[in-house]
């Protein structure tokens, strides 16, 4: 049977009463993902169908029965709610912002945000976990703040993929076909009204995507689409899956994103003054970037990338070196040589920008290495995580201690206003009038939940713990249906229990986050979960890769369990797990888990989402979760110290996470003793979002981008261009006269005045005769590294102090400075000379050190 192909097409939009019209406003704006009010609206709207287009506003509007839209037109209530809600958003869109005030000089800056994924809503199913939902938090957050931000990223026409269990527990994926005619988004047009396209060279042909726009509050996102008839059947797939195919088409998914995501800003007439690469996949954009900097100015490829390095930042979030993308040199030659060629950088030169060895010729090329090597601002996602970065990356600056290599830390937030229940934001409201909202980052909002009466506050953790036991029996009602299991349909009533103490863990089911460390002895969990008076209930959530077998197994082994132990009423696994389910959990669940192998969770934001809703964590020591834990506001697992064997490892801690729930946690829930309210624990609670809640959010992280990075990259990257590039050529040609004479520096003697010992306040000097060849003392800084000696003679705690220039006779140069006794034990100290220019980015730039000789 022939199947039919549209020959012409044409765009059909719902058609509402002029009293209704608001509706499309506030739909095409996902400001109502955060907006609580607008959401309700959306739900009021037709509580029936809203539920049926799985949140979408677009399908809900477009779907209308005439008889409802009669209905509303006439509803005096309900028009108001309307155009309050639309006033709001006007409201927001024009109120002075947190970066016009506090940035004026950098009004005119664009800073471009790339990422493969971006979580803002479920109705946009562009996003597999974590590194997207933290994505979309970054834009909400910006918006918030009025970042002039826009971002970038891949329109995928199958999503990520929805997820199912067979009868015994096995994964099964499924890819639906979406509409984005039906989505929150538009179409990008050129003034004829035809849409915009860009293209990307591939091998033997040009691929052609077209632009859709998703206007989240103040920041637009630009999402490009492969899918369409300028290209071949199998390009027209490129952009159909995430994280789907084999490294053919990751490559080629990453060449769009980088290299087509750059050349969609300029088509539409944006030119960001900062590239920020979310994750590696993104990093091609750095020789886009270069080869259109060349194109505008005239320049060559070695000043191009000497601006271009200065606008460009780079977030990694991978802490294990099998995490990142690797390529084989004759594929990635194959597809971007060409890319590489328009810039006239030989490829060979290019191939060591993505090497941690550049020399290594069997090295395969890091995608993460060359975002790092083409951004001059680099970051992990929490202090642990970008600790295990410098030492993972430690290889590429040899000469440089690993504490120093340029990878410093910005730890991840959460979008406060997306993850909180609207139960918590009334009662916070009612005690705090609503300017929090405008701010749910400022700690000093925070330090007032101490006010809030106890039992209000358990009262209302009560009601959300109910009001999540009735979405998981709804949700298992619908598994259960699916299943076909007849026997199990009607008593959905005995699933988990409303007054019992809950823990949820939900996430990506790979092996190191041990999904399964709760099941190493089954009596013992048993004995938790039918505990005769401290029964404990747990609901799981949480995808496996398709091609991840073993993460499957985990997920077969919960189910299993379940099923085999007669534990339905007391644990449950929560299927398709997505931003929808994740709201309900962390507003729901009493106690948060989250039990990986340290060190290798990144950061671990879905912990944080519990913590304005008064929910408490109980985590290993990794992530995030090393730097907030503090006495009184959750447990830890273990004690963060590292165990060579995995196995033995993974023993102490579930030993470790039992005894924490037997111990501390169901006893101090259940602790009873004023009008039934466990006063520890509300303690506990508030302690938690007071001290948590300002710290891990996205409010505080994109304004720590904004001052650290943003800004810092905008006004750098200005600086070199001005002026016909004249910075940037004299940094370059500065490069250069320093690698050549380095070889002639010398640290020639050291000598102090300091004593065999030495009381407290007592001061000495340091004095150093150097030889700098052909180079001034300016082009270099002379530095004393102090700290406490350890074993095999390290220094540790080291503080850096430059010393002064005292005398010169030619090249030979003597440097001093004074240095005071201020730390009990065993110091000392080393010289280093590094070169210095204000428009270089010294050790990540050019990672140039002459080191004292130590005999």
């Amino acid at each position: 049977m022939r199947s039919l192909k549209f020959a012409h097409s044409f765009e059909v939009v719902a058609d509402l009463p002029e009293a209704l019209q608001p509706l499309q406003k506030l739909a095409y704006n996902l400001h109502w993902t955060w907006d609580n009010e607008t959401r309700s609206l959306f739900r009021e709207t037709d509580r029936t169908l809203w539920a049926n287009v799985g949140h979408n506003p677009v399908q809900l509007i477009n779907r209308l029965s005439p008889e409802r839209i009669e209905r509303l037109t006439h509803d005096p209530v309900y028009l108001a709610r309307l155009r309050r809600c639309e006033e709001s958003l006007d409201s927001y869109l024009g109120a002075e912002t947190y970066f016009a005030k506090q940035f004026p000089n950098h009004q005119s800056d664009c800073y471009a945000y790339f990422c493969a994924e971006f979580g803002i809503t479920e109705s946009l199913p562009i996003y597999s976990g974590g590194l997207g939902v933290l994505a979309g938090d970054h834009l909400k957050a910006a918006s918030d703040l009025g970042i002039p931000l826009v971002a970038v990223g891949l329109l995928y026409s199958r999503g990520y993929f929805r997820q199912s269990l067979t009868h015994d527990g096995w994964q099964q994926e499924v890819y639906p076909e979406y509409d984005f005619y039906q989505m929150p988004l538009q179409l990008c047009r050129q003034d004829d009204r035809q849409p915009i396209r860009i293209g990307v060279e591939f091998p033997d042909r040009t691929v052609t995507c077209q632009v859709w726009k998703a206007q989240v509050g103040r920041i637009p996102l630009y999402l490009l689409d492969s899918n369409v008839l300028e290209n071949q059947a199998n390009d027209q797939g490129i952009t159909d899956t995430l994280y789907g195919g084999d490294d053919d088409m990751r490559i080629r998914q990453e060449m769009i994103l980088g290299i087509g995501g750059f050349r969609a800003l300029q088509a539409l007439g944006i030119k960001p003054t900062v590239c920020h690469m979310n994750e590696g996949h993104a990093a091609f954009l750095a020789i886009e970037r270069i080869r259109q900097f060349m194109a505008d100015n005239g320049s060559d490829s070695r000043i191009a990338r000497q601006v271009t390095v200065a606008g460009n930042v780079f977030t990694t979030h991978t802490p294990v070196p099998a995490g990142f993308d690797l390529f084989d040199p004759p594929m990635l030659k194959r597809y971007v040589e060409k890319a590489v060629a328009a810039t006239g950088m030989p490829f060979e030169d290019f191939l060591k920008l993505g090497r941690i060895d550049p020399d290594d010729m069997n090295e395969k090329f890091n995608m993460a290495v060359l975002a790092m090597e083409n951004a001059n601002y680099v970051n992990g996602v929490s202090k642990l995580h970008a600790s295990v970065s410098r030492g993972m990356f430690n290889a590429r600056w040899p000469q440089v201690p690993v504490d120093e290599v340029p990878v410093t830390s910005i730890t991840n937030g959460i979008h406060t206003m997306t993850w909180l229940s609207r139960r918590m934001g009334d009662l916070l409201d009612a005690h705090f009038g609503v300017d929090w909202r405008q701010d749910p980052s400022n700690p000093d909002f925070w330090k007032r939940v101490d006010e809030i009466p106890d039992n209000e506050l358990w009262e209302l953790r009560e009601n959300q713990r109910g009001d999540f036991i009735r979405f998981c029996r709804k949700r298992v009602q619908q598994q259960w249906t699916r299943r076909a299991k007849s026997r199990d349909l009607g008593v959905t009533g005995g699933v988990l229990d409303p007054r019992v103490l809950t823990i949820g863990f939900a996430r990506r089911f790979a092996t190191y986050k041990r999904a399964t460390l709760l099941f190493t002895d089954k009596e013992r969990l048993k004995s938790l979960l039918f505990h005769p008076e401290r029964p404990v209930q747990f609901v799981f959530a949480g995808k496996s890769h398709p091609r991840d077998d073993g993460g499957k197994r985990l997920i077969q082994e919960i189910v299993q369990f379940i099923e085999n132990e007669g534990a339905s009423h007391r644990m449950v696994f929560l299927e398709d797990y997505d931003m929808e389910v994740a709201r309900n959990l962390v507003q729901g669940v009493d106690v948060w888990l989250n039990n990986p192998r340290r060190p290798l969770e990144a950061s671990g934001t879905s912990g944080m989402k519990v913590v304005p809703n008064g929910g408490l964590n109980c985590s290993i020591l990794d992530g995030w979760w090393a730097e907030a834990y503090r006495p009184g506001v959750g447990w830890s697992i273990g004690d963060g110290a590292g165990v060579e064997d995995v196995a033995h490892h993974d023993w102490l801690d579930s030993l470790s996470l039992y005894q924490v729930i037997e111990q501390e946690i169901a006893p101090t829930f259940y602790h009873r003793v004023d009008g039934n309210i466990p006063v520890r624990w509300v303690e506990m609670m508030k302690r938690s979002m007071s001290l948590l809640a300002p710290e891990f959010s996205t409010g505080r992280m994109v304004a720590e981008y904004s001052s650290r990075f943003y800004t810092e990259a905008s006004r750098a990257y200005s600086k070199l261009v001005a002026d016909g590039q004249a910075k940037a050529k004299a940094a370059l040609e500065w490069r250069g006269k320093i690698r050549s004479a380095w070889p002639e520096v010398a640290i020639c003697e050291v000598s102090d005045t300091a004593s065999a010992i030495n009381s407290i306040g007592d001061s000495f000097t340091i004095r150093v005769i150097a030889t700098l060849g052909n180079l001034s003392p300016d082009d270099v800084a002379v530095q004393a590294m102090l700290g406490s000696i350890g074993g095999n003679r390290e220094l540790q705690n080291v503080e850096l102090q430059e010393l002064s220039l005292e005398s010169r006779d030619g090249g030979r140069c003597v440097f001093s400075g004074t240095f005071q006794c201020t730390t009990h034990g065993h110091r000392g100290y080393t010289i280093r000379i590094i070169p210095r220019h204000p428009d270089v980015n010294v050790i990540h730039e050019l990672p140039l050190v002459c080191w004292e000789p130590v005999v």
